[in-house]
């Protein structure tokens, strides 16, 4: 019965001991890493119809303010309706990628 009871006193301590133990991260595990496409401003002729199609579709009533286009034809939109601005990221077939 002695070792029994000293078995179970054993065990819960150790596991008590383990739960009270911060997690140890290790540093290079908080790094993030962002790429970012370089995207060149083109004028809003330069904007494919279909990307313009789908913006008009999409966000009704909103008004192109600048376009730039990365090396991989990716389009990012900037798009106002009255005073709020909206950033819109688009393929060339018109197709968003992200809002």
């Amino acid at each position: 019965m002695k070792k029994l009871l000293l078995s179970a006193a054993i065990v819960l301590g150790s596991l008590t001991v383990n739960a009270a133990t911060a997690p140890m991260l290790k540093s290079s595990m908080n790094q993030s890493v962002t790429i970012q496409d370089e995207f060149t401003e083109v004028t809003a002729d330069a904007v494919p119809a279909a990307v313009k199609s789908t913006v008009e579709k999409s966000f009704p009533g909103t008004k192109l303010e600048k376009a730039y286009v990365n090396e991989k034809k990716e389009y990012k939109l900037e798009i106002s309706n009255g005073d709020k601005k909206y950033t819109v990221f688009t393929d060339a077939a018109g197709n968003i990628i992200k809002k």
